[in-house]
């Protein structure tokens, strides 16, 4: 069985800053890590490679230093990795960023199954993987908590919903989007860490996948992101000082004033 995993190297949530003069994500000094819902992803796609055998192929679309997110998915146990890296990608919404990470797949070829994290955290879309999924034209079955059963030809899954879970069965090539439920990432081995550092990862661009120039970057991508702006503050709280009794006559003197109840 080919499993692909489709990787995002995305800012560290503790280190995101936004340049107050350009509105726009300050991403120069700032450190990346692996988009933390990717790593379940790729956990879940070697565990059924230890059960059914085969190859888990790793891709990624981003700028040279995605490179690193990928190798860390070697060190995890994924037997191969791609870049998908050129400056025709710049500017890329979902649905162009999709349309690139299809035509990658296409070009691995033969792929049976297709993992993705259920979101990235920059983006927090959701809409890549399914995408990707419209444009090979296979099933997909997104938040996916656990996979009940799979064997050559298919597989039975449960999927997360606002009630509770829907169990869905259906047809290989499938992709699948998880959720953190699914399983617990495990470490890097040191023979891992070892490979994935004397690795060089293939970098493939526009040419090479084949892809439409006019489906790709800016030109393939009908929306855009005109601003980023930090929310302003509308309103102060208000520390009320004194005994218990004295905090509780406060608050509910100042709840009563504002007409809230």
């Amino acid at each position: 069985m080919k499993i692909v995993v489709c990787v995002k190297q995305v800012p560290d949530t503790t280190e995101v800053k936004i340049n107050p003069e350009t509105n726009t994500l300050v991403r120069e000094g700032v450190a990346s890590v692996v988009n933390p819902f990717d790593m379940y992803a790729v956990e879940e796609a070697l565990r059924i490679k230890e059960k059914l055998g085969g190859t888990v192929v790793a891709l990624s679309m981003g700028p040279p230093q995605a490179a690193e997110a990928l190798k860390e998915t070697i060190a995890m146990g994924v037997d191969e990795a791609v870049l998908l890296s050129d400056r025709a990608f710049a500017g890329a919404d979902t649905l162009a960023t999709s349309y690139a990470l299809a035509k990658g797949i296409e070009k691995i070829g033969d792929v049976d199954l297709i993992f993705c994290g259920k979101q990235a955290i920059d983006g927090d879309t959701a809409q890549v993987g399914p995408e990707i999924a419209e444009k090979l034209g296979i099933p997909h079955v997104t938040y996916v908590k656990k996979i009940n059963e799979i064997n050559e030809t298919g597989l039975t899954v449960e999927r997360m919903t606002e009630e509770g879970f829907e169990r869905v069965k259906l047809p290989l090539p499938a992709l699948l989007t998880v959720v953190k439920e699914i399983n617990e990432p495990r470490l890097p081995s040191l023979k891992g860490k070892m490979r994935a550092k004397n690795i060089q990862v293939p970098v493939w661009n526009a040419e090479m996948i084949n892809a439409d120039p006019g489906k790709i970057g800016l030109k393939g991508s009908p929306t855009w992101v005109k601003r980023i702006f930090i929310p302003e503050m509308k309103c102060q709280g208000e520390i009320f000082d004194g005994s218990p009794e004295e905090q509780v006559k406060s608050l509910v003197d100042a709840i009563l004033s504002r007409k809230i109840v």
